[in-house]
């Protein structure tokens, strides 16, 4: 079965620069253990999209339509990445905006400056260049692709949405009507279920009940354990 637009799939990857043979990005940890590139705080499993939404950059996104299950080598053209370098984001800023935080600027320090991230490219005197650009900016990328699963029930396609936002959770899906046990504000409830609505289109309703209200009863109801007697010495 080919991928298509819509199609829900669990998959890992192994993002690397084409020139360089660089990782800079994965989901599997034997060869982020084999490369040297563990991190112990970082949770490396599949991930779960939805093709065409956007989730993965545009090039891979597209090329992902039309694949079979299992594994594949994609090439990205920097333009369809993170895009070419753009010379207007190349800033020259002032040394004394370093000193002021008792920074000293060198090439290769990432800094933020009112918002921005960006990556010192050049220190001379007191001027300091830095590049707004994306690291991955005018770089070709290469994915080693493992499709490991497309999901085919509507459960998983909605459990996987909601995953994105939050991981605490109770979902009920009973004759094409959902409940959802969650804690959100209004706001991100009402994009969840546009969301949802329009990627799993059975769904007919969907009704939302807080999960801390029920706590909240259920502490209000539980009986008061009587006290315990101590035994006569």
């Amino acid at each position: 079965m080919t991928l298509k637009k819509g199609d829900f799939i669990e998959l890992d990857f192994v993002g690397k620069i084409k020139d360089t043979n660089e990782i800079f990005d994965l989901t599997k940890e034997d060869v982020a253990k084999e490369k040297k590139l563990y991190n112990p705080k970082f949770t490396y499993k599949p991930i779960t999209i939805c093709v065409g939404e956007g989730e993965l950059i545009k090039g891979l996104d597209e090329k992902l339509v039309g694949r079979d299950k299992g594994k594949c080598t994609i090439e990205i053209k920097s333009e369809e990445g993170f895009g070419k370098k753009d010379p207007s984001l190349l800033k020259l800023v002032p040394i004394k905006i370093f000193t002021k935080e008792n920074l000293r600027p060198f090439p290769g320090l990432n800094v933020n400056i009112n918002g921005l991230i960006g990556t010192i490219r050049s220190v001379s005197g007191g001027r300091v260049i830095v590049d707004f650009n994306h690291p991955l900016s005018g770089k070709d990328l290469v994915f080693d692709i493992e499709i490991r699963k497309i999901l085919k029930e509507d459960k998983e396609k909605i459990d996987s949405l909601i995953s994105k936002i939050t991981h605490e959770f109770e979902s009920k899906l009973d004759k094409n009507n959902l409940t959802l046990k969650l804690n959100l504000e209004e706001k991100y409830k009402e994009e969840l279920k546009k969301k949802i609505q329009k990627l799993v289109p059975s769904v007919k309703s969907i009704k939302f009940e807080d999960k801390k209200e029920e706590k909240q009863l259920e502490k209000q109801e539980k009986p008061k354990e009587k006290p315990k007697l101590k035994p006569k010495q």
